[in-house]
């Protein structure tokens, strides 16, 4: 059964609005398990069918994978009643060398490799490349991707790409911006402190930011998100469930930031199950609505596996939260009292 979309909001100061519950599409490329095309298929549609209209997406999701599965979910949709965003900052390549490919992080996708490229020509590249591979031609918005220590680990890696990105890769986005080609200019990425790093260096519209503001986590109120504030900059949230602890709760072998849960973060999210039940709302719902409780805040988009799991995420959003829930959570101070929660 097909229902209205959802609502939406502006997303920073660029001139769209997404969703307020979208799609992100790494699990597409084969990130946790396979999911067979007939799957992807139906886990497209079902999101299609719920309302959702913002489909978040990147070259680098199973090497072209996932861009090719939301591509043909919706090349036939009426172009107007949906956002892409889509990434640039890796291109993808034949393998050079001869032999058994290497899928690295991905457990299935295709058979290409990732070299990282943020230059002028290596930026236009992936934006030509990712409108082929969608079949679509026009993405709305562009994300910078991955350019954090998260992925790079040594600040001389990350510094060199910054310069790469700052002397030569921005003026291709500058460009693409002016020109209407796309609506906005983003970044995404993992680590706390490289919100102020972008502000500093580029004219962003926006943040993508993984697991750095959910039910676990707040630090981004104390100085990211205020400086955000002050330039108008939006902010799409990824990671909502901390990579599964938030949607299975304190379950063994819960995880919590790709890595198996210690047992302080498995004791406060028993605590938040505790809270949760007593007002009769599922711990995954609480983590879902929570970060649009803020106005900078236009979207949350948790992955999925399989049109069941699309469906749960439907029904946690839509399940009512009393003030009360929020009221409680701060009062056993497992959510910061400062934290803006949803009405």
């Amino acid at each position: 059964m097909t229902v209205s979309a959802l609502k939406t909001r502006r997303l920073g100061r660029a001139p769209v609005s997404v969703s307020e519950l979208g799609l992100g599409t790494a699990p597409l490329g084969d990130l946790f398990d396979v999911v067979e095309d007939d799957e992807a298929e139906a886990l497209l549609q079902a999101a299609w069918d719920g309302g959702i209209r913002y489909f978040d997406t990147s070259p680098w999701y199973g090497k072209g994978q996932a861009e090719h599965r939301v591509g043909r979910a919706l090349y036939r949709r009426p172009r107007g009643e949906f956002v892409i965003s889509s990434k640039v900052g890796r291109t993808l390549r034949r393998p050079l060398k001869p032999g058994p490919f290497e899928r690295g992080d991905w457990l299935g996708g295709l058979e290409f490799d990732a070299v990282f490229d943020y230059s002028y020509d290596g930026i236009m590249r992936s934006f030509e490349d990712s409108l082929q591979r969608l079949g679509i031609n026009r993405i709305d918005v562009l994300l910078i991707h991955d350019l954090d220590p998260w992925h790079f680990k040594l600040e001389a890696k990350v510094g060199a790409y910054m310069n790469q990105l700052y002397t030569s890769g921005w003026r291709a986005l500058e460009e693409l911006r002016d020109q209407g080609v796309i609506k906005g200019i983003g970044a995404g990425f993992n680590t706390m402190g490289t919100i102020p790093r972008y502000l500093d260096l580029f004219d962003i519209d926006f943040f993508l930011i993984a697991m750095r503001y959910t039910l676990l986590e707040q630090d981004v109120l104390d100085a990211e998100f205020p400086r955000c504030a002050e330039r108008g900059v939006g902010i799409v949230i990824g990671g909502t469930y901390n990579s599964g602890i938030l949607a299975t709760g304190a379950v063994p072998g819960a995880m919590h930031n790709y890595a198996p849960a210690g047992p302080e973060i498995l004791d406060k999210v028993a605590r938040m199950e505790a809270v949760c039940r007593r007002h009769g709302v599922p711990l995954a719902a609480a983590a879902l609505q929570f970060p649009l409780g803020h106005p900078l805040v236009a979207s949350v988009i948790p992955g999925a596996i399989s049109r069941r799991q699309v469906a749960q995420n439907l029904a946690a959003f839509a399940h009512p939260a009393p003030a009360d829930l929020w009221a409680e959570l701060k009062h056993e101070k497992l959510l910061r009292e400062d934290a803006p929660v949803p009405a």
